[in-house]
């Protein structure tokens, strides 16, 4: 396996808006009487819902793969078309794999995507009403024409969450990708799709809005060279303006 180095990092910043309603599936343990069918994921502690990251770094994997054909066509567990294993792919570049089979194939995640939390700004609707709403569904018997209904719990159209992601960039063997351009690549796939359940549907579309991208060289780290850090999101915002 190839030696690989951190060279920097880009740290992105932003937020994301449901322009749908959100739902991003919790637990449903301890479900009452009258409560909704499924649940939206929510904090622990403050009870508020987020987007988890794992959700929306699946999500810019999963569609990445698709966009270049890179889907797995191996069984993994219970999935048959799963992540693609291939390291020299732009998904296991991007993403990192974990291939058990060949060690020798085995990448780290270069992308590190941060839980998002509602932000303090932006959800001035909140303050007096609940942070979900029950949206009712129906499914009909194509035989019998019984209709079926169930509650679905969302996110309403225009929470904001605040946005953290983390690009690392390695050098290996001696060059240096950085990789940046097909990180916002996969956050327009993801913006032109959707993210949660019930996306087919009508929910989860959402807007990424990105509002500072930081770059950081490897001596900022290991010299405590504060020079080392610069604003870079002019390096960028020209070409992607869907997401600046």
């Amino acid at each position: 396996m190839s030696k690989i180095k951190l060279d920097k990092k880009y740290i992105i910043k932003g937020y994301i808006t449901a322009e749908s309603g959100l739902h991003i599936g919790g637990t449903d343990a301890g479900l009452s009487i009258g409560s909704a069918d499924s649940t939206v994921i929510k904090h622990p502690i403050s009870g508020k819902p987020y987007i988890p990251g794992s959700t929306l770094k699946g999500k810019m994997r999963s569609l990445t793969e698709l966009a270049r054909g890179e889907i797995s066509e191996v069984r993994m567990g219970a999935v048959q078309n799963g992540a693609c294993q291939d390291p020299n792919s732009l998904s296991a570049k991007l993403f990192g794999t974990a291939n058990t089979k060949d060690k020798e194939a085995q990448r780290p995640s270069r992308v590190i995507v941060r839980d998002a939390y509602l932000s303090d700004e932006g959800n001035d609707q909140f303050k007096d009403n609940p942070y979900t709403e029950i949206k009712t569904e129906v499914v009909i018997d194509r035989i019998t024409s019984k209709a079926m209904p169930r509650q679905l719990e969302r996110v309403p159209a225009g929470a904001r969450f605040d946005m953290n992601i983390v690009l690392n960039v390695f050098t290996e063997n001696g060059a240096s990708n950085d990789m940046i351009k097909d990180v916002f690549g996969a956050l327009e796939l993801v913006q032109d799709d959707y993210i949660g359940g019930s996306g087919t549907r009508g929910s989860g579309e959402v807007k990424f809005t990105i509002t500072s991208v930081t770059e950081r060289l490897a001596t900022y780290y290991s010299d405590n060279n504060k020079d080392s850090e610069r604003e870079a999101i002019e390096d960028f915002e020209t070409n992607f303006p869907n997401l600046f």
